[in-house]
């Protein structure tokens, strides 16, 4: 039986306990949970079997002896550095998204990850849905022909005011490190580059408090381009409504577009480069299909989807869905975007860690932005 500890038990921090205390991950139980907060520990009190037992401390307990593996649910900046202690003692590891704030610090985490010979997840919950492996099949099989165009357009993570006035840390560039490049498209990002790869450079434009009373980005839209010569375009807000969420793939044999929960692919009978060179009439197109590709059902709590994989991995030695030092990928282009944004300029990928990291703290050290939080805890059943 794997003992896991949760560290950080806020909302995502209690969804976790929630479905572990339920046993709904066979061959585990959580063991402990560790907060600085008496609320959190009062919620444990009430909500969670006197077994597990309660921290004040990460360290305490994951020097316990008493848990083989620990979740990390605490603010982005502490992702890093809690993964990397638990590493270090011999403890799995599996950490929320993002990975970190910066490249740099992730990247220090990766590879205290890769010394551990420790198992070493990721909370990409989204990766378990059929619909994104879905494609992610279709692309990877070669079936819509080399990229050419990415579209990828996320307008649906609305957001108002009061989720923001809900914690002293959110939205601040030193308790978060972002807005929405890091708190609600992290997903995304990571889906863009699992199934369409990495670009090599991005120009972005972002809002700052564009819609909202804070300080970082609600509003970004990215340019990119590829090694093969593709380009892309990544736009996402919390701020408009009613929002969209489409991923539309163009290859060398047609488009590809995701919706909803649907995939429609309108292939050419041959391929777009060969009828364009060949084709002896000016205004002629290729002979297009539409396919409509069917998507099965998946399980309906993608996190317990993770944290049973990850457990898997831990006693069967099963692959990972979400390697955790995956994660660096989205920090990544995260990073490009805010430096294109505040450079007004090309950012190269991989970023220039060290030059993000310098400005990323001059904004801090600049910020005059007051907020508090209004105390009010947030519900975050069916937000992921």
């Amino acid at each position: 039986m794997i003992r896991i500890g949760i560290i950080g038990l806020g909302g995502m921090g209690r969804g976790h306990a929630g479905y572990l205390s339920a046993g709904e991950v066979p061959g585990a139980t959580l063991a402990a949970i560790a907060d600085v907060s008496p609320v959190a520990h009062e919620w444990a009190k009430t909500h969670l079997d006197d077994h597990v037992r309660r921290f004040e401390t990460a360290d305490a307990m994951m020097d316990s002896g008493g848990i083989d593996g620990v979740i990390v649910s605490t603010p982005h900046y502490y992702h890093p550095p809690l993964a990397i202690a638990a590493l270090k003692r011999g403890l799995h590891a599996l950490v929320e998204k993002p990975a970190g704030v910066y490249v740099k610090q992730v990247r220090e985490m990766n590879e205290a990850a890769e010394a551990s010979g420790r198992v070493f997840g990721i909370m990409f919950n989204q990766r378990t849905r059929a619909i994104h492996q879905k494609v992610k099949a279709l692309v990877e099989s070669g079936e819509i022909g080399e990229i050419r165009r990415t579209q990828y357009v996320i307008t649906d993570w609305f957001r108002s005011q009061s989720y923001y006035d809900s914690g002293g840390w959110r939205a601040t560039w030193s308790g978060e490190g972002g807005g929405v490049l890091v708190n609600q498209a992290p997903h995304n990002l990571d889906l863009w580059q699992w199934i369409c790869g990495m670009p090599t450079r991005v120009r972005a434009f972002c809002g700052f408090g564009r819609f909202h009373n804070i300080e970082v980005e609600d509003d970004v839209t990215a340019y990119v381009e590829y090694a093969n010569g593709a380009n892309g375009v990544f736009i996402t807000t919390t701020g408009e409504a009613p929002g969209s969420n489409s991923l539309e793939i163009i290859g060398d044999r047609g488009r590809l577009r995701m919706e909803g929960n649907t995939v429609t692919f309108w292939r050419t009978a041959q391929p777009v480069g060969e009828f364009l060179r060949t084709s002896p009439t000016g205004f002629a197109k290729p002979e297009t299909w539409k396919c409509d590709i069917p998507v099965p059902g998946g399980e309906a709590n993608e996190h317990r989807t993770i944290t049973r994989n990850w457990v898997a991995a831990i006693s069967e030695g099963k692959p990972l869905l979400a390697q955790g030092t995956e994660g660096i990928h989205g920090v990544q282009l995260a990073n490009a975007m805010l430096l294109s944004a505040w450079t007004d300029d090309w950012a190269a990928v991989p970023t220039d860690e060290e030059r993000f990291y310098q400005l990323l703290q001059e904004k801090i050290a600049a910020s005059t932005f007051q907020k508090q939080s209004d105390g009010k805890a947030l519900d975050f059943t069916g937000t992921f």
